[in-house]
């Protein structure tokens, strides 16, 4: 199995976590764009197998430990890691994550380098940031993969808060456009803080791709 599935089964390289198959992410916001980002994400110890099968072993999947972190971290200015705990269960290695960030820039660059997938946009002083978890991809995968997709995911979830001002979540597809949220999705909003969170296979299988697009004033 090559690196380049990888990237596509969770794309949710969630942007930088390219292997996980469960994350919890809270972002808390203030009004001059700086902020704390706390990542709370798993995977199993099947994913981590067979994800170093084939000459994959050479690759560190995702940040492990702390020096990890910050390695990863002093690439990106403006951002700083300040706590890292490591647990392991009998299926899982469960890795959290605290980081204070200066400004918005330095959230985006974090959540995905590349700018393709995490980008903010402000329009008549509201802010909108935009994540794609699924590009669409998952329709040009091989069965196969699918269905191992499927199996290794099962049971874990994806799931991000945001605390700002009158925040709202909404989902889109892979290409921006709104649409009507999966049945499996629950959003709730109340004040300052709005969340959702869906299943990584409802994420994955989604044939026309699927993202957030979260606002707040």
């Amino acid at each position: 199995m090559n690196r380049k599935f990888w990237h596509t089964f969770i794309l949710l390289s969630i942007l930088i976590l390219n292997s996980c198959l469960g994350i919890s992410a809270d972002i808390q916001m203030r009004k001059d764009g700086s902020g704390k980002i706390t990542l709370e994400y798993r995977f199993s110890r099947m994913a981590e197998a067979i994800g170093r099968l084939d000459g994959n072993e050479r690759w560190n999947i995702i940040p492990v430990g702390r020096a990890d972190w910050e390695r990863t971290i002093t690439r990106i200015p403006d951002i700083k890691l300040v706590s890292f705990s490591s647990r392991e269960k009998a299926q899982d290695i469960i890795n959290k994550a605290t980081l204070e960030f200066k400004n918005t820039d330095a959230l985006l660059k974090f959540l995905d380098p590349t700018g393709k997938r995490a980008f903010l946009s402000r329009e008549n002083g509201v802010n909108k940031l935009h994540l794609t978890l699924n590009e669409g991809a998952s329709s040009q995968l091989n069965p196969d993969l699918l269905e191992l997709a499927r199996q290794v995911s099962d049971g874990y979830l994806f799931s991000i808060s945001v605390s700002a001002g009158n925040p709202a979540i909404s989902f889109t597809d892979g290409e921006g456009r709104e649409i009507t949220p999966p049945p499996a999705a629950k959003i709730s909003s109340s004040g300052k803080k709005a969340s959702v969170s869906i299943g990584t296979w409802e994420i994955l299988s989604g044939a026309t791709g699927l993202g957030l697009d979260i606002v707040w004033k």
